[in-house]
């Protein structure tokens, strides 16, 4: 079988602080910005990988999920127990002083895991676990 990832999704709750992380903090680029609804679908991906997205979409848009699901989704969003997306760079310490100097919410310092792994942790405009390890 030849199967690649395609798109991840990952939930805002502001279409333009997302915006601003993805595109301006991350540097990723922005492929498509589609609004329906009173709604917005962001598709961002890293520059040069035009195979690899992520969609940042708003939580709760599926007809099929009920009143109570979407507050359940909002609580988890607010403690930053929703969703996340594992990133990667060649250097982590480099990106984290940039990230955090945007002023993203740090959860990790860079840090050697037991794992085998450097990483480190923020938390996107709404609340998702943005992780970034070093790869070499």
């Amino acid at each position: 079988m030849d199967i690649t990832i395609h798109a991840s999704f990952l939930p805002h709750d502001d279409p333009d602080a997302a915006l601003a992380f993805y595109r301006d903090t991350l540097g990723f680029e922005v492929r498509k910005d589609v609004g329906y609804g009173g709604m917005r679908w962001i598709t961002v991906g890293p520059v040069g990988q035009p195979g690899t997205s992520i969609v940042l979409t708003p939580p709760g848009a599926d007809p099929g999920v009920t009143d109570d699901e979407r507050r359940t989704i909002a609580e988890m969003m607010a403690k930053g127990t929703y969703a996340g997306i594992l990133l990667a760079t060649a250097d982590v310490d480099a990106t984290f002083e940039r990230v955090q100097a945007d002023g993203a919410e740090v959860v990790q310092e860079p840090t050697d895991q037991p794992y085998g792994v450097r990483d480190c942790a923020f938390r996107d405009p709404a609340g998702n676990m943005i992780r970034i390890q070093e790869v070499r």
